[in-house]
């Protein structure tokens, strides 16, 4: 597992074990395919990290194991010789359900359409279900017809909805970046607040199964909570979300490269 060169996997396995909450309530998810020296799809490779990640979190199985950031190796070798791979796994019981992830829209339906059906359980995309893109909408009847889960990622599209900004390193173009900027400014003269219109936009969506946000602290959870008991009891913002939509339209569905898709 990536995260943290595997410091999160330990941490939050140091954190369940420390809870002592009984393993059916609750469900945990970690990705195999990239490591600290890079990717690896092969086998091998998968087979062994799980036994690493389960080692770390201190249990026996995942509920959830993603083949992470797929486009980054050969599409084919994820088709013929990865998803074998994690089917084993689940037969083993050491895994529950199977997902892959990525940034480009097509590399799920390049997989899903080449391996027996329900092989793939889930799929996470990310950066494309928010105020700035919502072209993952036009996926959702094929993967629904597929019977594959969808989890939508990064609704805040890795910080450009964000009062803050995104980081340094963050790969939208600058047209995007600026757009996204001028429409949080937007927001804070009108003393509302750009992420949690974003995350209640992505809320909305009854079509899609979960909404995976990054928080870094008890302040972001509990606005993110608030955010979305406030979408269920009042509804969101509808004026200031059509003023946003209205200053980020130029810019809507512009996305960025991720890796060279091979297959």
């Amino acid at each position: 597992m990536y995260y943290g060169g595997t410091l999160s996997e330990k941490m939050l396995g140091k954190a369940l074990k420390a809870l002592e909450v009984p393993r059916n309530e609750y469900i945990v998810s970690t990705k195999c395919g990239r490591y600290k020296e890079g990717f690896d799809f092969s086998a091998e490779r998968v087979t062994r990290s799980i036994d690493e990640s389960l080692e770390r979190l201190q249990l026996d199985y995942v509920d959830i194991l993603h083949c992470h950031d797929i486009e980054f190796g050969s599409l084919d070798q994820i088709v013929t010789e990865t998803i074998p791979a994690l089917v084993k796994l689940k037969e083993a019981g050491k895994v529950k359900f199977i997902g892959i992830t990525g940034l480009p829209l097509g590399i799920f339906s390049y997989v899903l359409d080449r391996v027996p059906p329900g092989t793939v359980d889930v799929i996470l995309s990310y950066c494309h279900y928010g105020i700035n893109d919502n072209t993952l909408e036009d996926l959702l009847p094929y993967l629904k017809s597929k019977g594959v889960g969808i989890i939508s990622a990064s609704p805040l599209a890795m910080g450009l909805l964000t009062e803050s900004g995104p980081p340094e390193w963050h790969p939208a173009p600058p047209e995007l970046k600026a757009a996204c900027k001028a429409a949080a400014s937007y927001c804070k003269e009108k003393g509302k607040n750009i992420s949690k219109l974003a995350m209640q936009y992505s809320l909305s969506n009854k079509e899609i199964s979960t909404v995976l946000v990054g928080m870094n602290s008890v302040k972001q959870v509990d606005e993110n909570i608030a955010a979305a008991q406030e979408l269920a009891t009042v509804g969101k913002d509808e004026k200031t979300l059509t003023e946003v939509e209205s200053i980020l339209k130029p810019v809507k569905n512009q996305t960025w490269p991720s890796g060279i898709q091979q297959s």
